[in-house]
C-alpha cells in the first residue's frame, strides 16, 4: 500500500468518525489515488489533480461537476501536505466552481395523491402498502428518503405521535412530531407489516417483500415507474425525483409561514432544525430558488418599507 493510499484511507476514517458521510467525496478521493498510482506517483501534484478531475468515465464537461471533483482532492491535499511537504494543493481557481443546485420539482397535492394511487397497484399487497406509506410520510414530514429507509421500528412512537431520526446527514439527530392522520396511516402500515412479518427482531420500520430493510439505492427505479403510472412527466424539464417530495414540504411550509404574517426570520431556524440542515443557509436557499417564495418575500419587504415610511 502506498503512503498516499494509506493517508487517504486514514483521512476518510477520521472525517467519518466526526460524522461526515463522505459517500461521493470518498469515492472520488480513492479514484484519484488510483489515478496517481496508475502513473507511478505517491504525491499530489496540481497537474495530476487537474488531469484526473477533467477526465471522467462519463465524459462529462459540466463545470460544476468537474470543480467538485477537484475540490475533493483540494480538501484532502491540505491535510496531506502536512505529511508530505513536497505535495501540492491544487489552486482554488483552477476550475470554475459556481455552485449549481437543481431546481426542485414541486408536486401538487393532486400529483402526490396520484403517486399514492399508483403505488396501490404494486404487488404484492405489502409492497403497495410500503410505497403508499413511504410516499405519504416523505410528503408530510420532509424526511430524506435515506432517513426513512434507516428508520427503526422502535424509533416510531405512535402513542406519543413522534419519530426519531438518528445520526442522519452530518451526524445530526432530531425528533419529528406527527399529525394524527399520519399516526393513523403509520399504525395501519405497522399492523399490515406485522401480519406478514411478525418477527420482533426485524428492526426496520419499512420493509421489503422479503422482510428486510429497504435499500435506498433501489428506490429510484420503482419511483420512476410510479411517475409514469401517475402521468407525471413535465414537458421540457428533467424527470422529477423522489427527493423533490422533501422540497415540496419545505416550500409549502415556508409559504404558510409567509402567509400567516408571522416572524419568518425567527421561524426559519426552527424549520432548519426540523429538516436536519446543518446550516440555515440551506433553508434560506429556497427563498431565492422558488419564484413564489421570492414574490412573498418581496411583498413582505415592500409592506414593511411602506409601513416605516407612513
Amino acid at each position: 500500500m502506498t503512503g498516499l493510499r494509506r493517508a487517504a484511507e486514514d483521512y476518510l476514517a477520521m472525517r467519518r468518525a466526526l460524522g461526515f458521510k463522505l459517500t461521493t467525496q470518498g469515492r472520488q478521493l480513492m479514484s484519484f489515488v488510483d489515478y496517481c498510482e496508475s502513473v507511478g506517483s505517491d504525491r499530489i501534484a496540481s497537474d495530476l489533480a487537474l488531469q484526473w478531475a477533467t477526465t471522467t468515465r462519463s465524459g462529462s464537461t459540466h463545470d460544476g461537476y468537474l470543480a467538485r471533483r477537484l475540490m475533493s482532492v483540494r480538501i484532502f491535499a491540505r491535510h496531506y501536505q502536512t505529511l508530505d511537504p513536497d505535495s501540492e494543493i491544487p489552486p482554488e481557481d483552477a476550475l470554475p466552481h459556481r455552485k449549481c443546485r437543481i431546481t426542485p420539482y414541486l408536486y401538487s397535492p393532486g400529483e402526490i395523491a396520484a403517486l399514492i394511487d399508483a403505488a396501490a397497484q404494486l404487488t404484492p399487497p405489502l409492497r403497495a402498502a410500503t410505497w403508499q406509506t413511504l410516499i405519504g410520510l416523505l410528503a408530510v414530514t420532509g424526511m430524506r428518503k435515506s432517513e426513512a429507509c434507516r428508520l427503526d421500528d422502535d424509533h416510531v412512537d405512535l402513542d406519543a405521535a413522534t419519530l426519531l431520526i438518528l445520526d442522519s446527514k452530518f451526524g445530526k439527530s432530531r425528533r419529528l412530531f406527527l399529525h394524527h392522520s399520519t399516526v393513523t396511516a403509520l399504525r395501519d402500515y405497522r399492523r399490515r407489516r406485522d401480519l406478514r412479518f411478525p418477527d420482533p427482531d426485524r428492526g426496520s420500520f419499512f420493509v421489503s417483500t422479503r422482510g428486510t430493510r429497504l435499500d435506498v439505492d433501489n428506490l429510484t427505479r420503482t419511483f420512476a415507474g410510479l411517475l409514469d403510472d401517475a402521468g407525471i412527466a413535465p414537458p421540457g424539464r428533467r424527470r422529477p425525483r423522489m427527493h423533490d417530495l422533501r422540497h415540496g414540504f419545505t416550500v409549502a411550509t415556508l409559504v404558510d409561514l409567509y402567509r400567516d404574517g408571522g416572524d419568518i426570520q425567527a421561524r426559519l431556524p426552527v424549520l432548519s432544525t426540523w429538516l436536519g440542515h446543518v446550516d440555515p443557509k440551506s433553508t434560506y436557499w429556497y427563498l431565492q430558488a422558488i419564484p413564489e417564495l421570492l414574490a412573498l418575500a418581496a411583498g413582505r419587504l415592500e409592506s414593511t418599507a411602506f409601513g416605516e415610511l407612513s
